[in-house]
Order: structure tokens, then C-alpha cells, then sequence
């Protein structure tokens, strides 16, 4: 599966092949400690994220009310870095954290650069005039991705709307999986 969001042919080559120098010759049956491991990592490297911090927000959406999975994604889209992927702004969730960390994106007008700040509903995120100049932001302006229904998306930002449903979640991650991974 492409976890960063880069594609490309090299990549459709490298999925049909088995990790390993001449690929695993047989299946071993996978264990569930693997299926839920798997998960975790997966979601872990697709939002771009350490051990401790991923650590963090799953406990933050165990103490949250309602199902800890859903909590969990929730937590994990509405980060800033996340949130400015979302609005087509950068190619990939790493080109976004950058942008967040080198201080190209304003909240409310005021220059934010920690990536993981997690926005709410109401919040205006714009980005500054440098970085708008960039090829990559100029060619995503002109032809611009989907954006989810919970997010606005204007000329330079957008607005948080409202809070992400799962539907409008990635539908590859198995949520219960990394709950019933940190359950053991």
C-alpha cells in the first residue's frame, strides 16, 4: 500500500514483490499480534508519526468518550500538518509537516509551527505568500484535490467546517485492530 502518498510506477513494482532479496518463497499464516502490529505501523508511518507521539494520542482518545477507534482517527485528521494535506496544499503528509514546522501556515493569523496542534472547527488556516510561490503548491492550485466535506478550501487556506466523520476517514485502516493492540 503507498503510506506516503508519492505513487509512481517504481512503487506498483516494488508492491508486487515480497520483501526480502529474492522475495518469501512461501505464506506463513500471519498471527494476529502481527495483523494488529501491522496496522499500527501502517497508520503510524502514514501520518508520520514516532512511537511516543502515536502513544499520545491514542491514550487522548481512550480517555474521550464514544468508540476509543474512531476518537483515535479523529485526533489523528484533525492535526495541522494532516489538515493542510487534506486541504491540497502539499503532495504528501512530509511536505506538509514542513511546511507547518518551517512556519509557512498561519491559524487564526497567527504563524503556527508545531505540526501536531490539532485544529478545531471554526479555525481558518492560511498559508504565507512565500510558499504559495512554490511550483509543487502553484500546481496543486490549479488543479486541486478533493477536499473532504468537513474542510473549506479558498484560494491561499481554508476553514475547519466541522469535525471528520469516519466516512470521510481513509476506509484502508482497521481502526480496531490498533485499539485491540493497545488492549493486550
Amino acid at each position: 500500500m503507498d503510506l506516503y502518498g508519492t505513487g509512481g510506477e517504481s512503487l506498483q513494482r516494488r508492491l508486487q514483490q515480497p520483501p526480502g532479496m529474492h522475495g518469501r518463497k512461501t505464506r506463513r499464516r500471519e498471527s494476529e499480534y502481527s495483523r494488529h502490529l501491522r496496522e499500527k505501523q501502517k497508520v503510524k508511518r502514514m501520518y508520520g508519526l514516532q512511537e511516543k507521539q502515536f502513544l499520545r494520542f491514542f491514550e487522548k482518545a481512550r480517555r474521550a468518550s464514544g468508540d476509543t477507534g474512531i476518537a483515535f482517527l479523529k485526533l489523528l485528521e484533525k492535526r495541522l500538518d494532516n489538515v493542510v494535506y487534506r486541504l491540497g496544499f502539499a503532495r504528501t503528509r512530509l511536505q506538509s509537516r514542513q511546511f507547518v514546522s518551517h512556519g509557512h501556515v498561519l491559524v487564526g493569523g497567527d504563524r503556527l509551527n508545531i505540526p501536531s496542534a490539532l485544529v478545531e472547527p471554526g479555525y481558518v488556516i492560511t498559508l504565507d505568500q512565500d510558499i504559495l510561490k512554490m511550483p509543487d503548491v502553484q500546481a496543486l492550485s490549479q488543479n486541486p484535490p478533493q477536499v473532504p466535506a468537513w474542510l473549506r478550501r479558498s484560494d491561499n487556506g481554508g476553514e475547519v467546517v466541522r469535525e471528520p466523520d469516519r466516512s470521510e476517514i481513509d476506509q484502508d485502516i482497521n481502526e480496531q485492530l490498533i485499539v485491540e493492540f493497545y488492549s493486550r
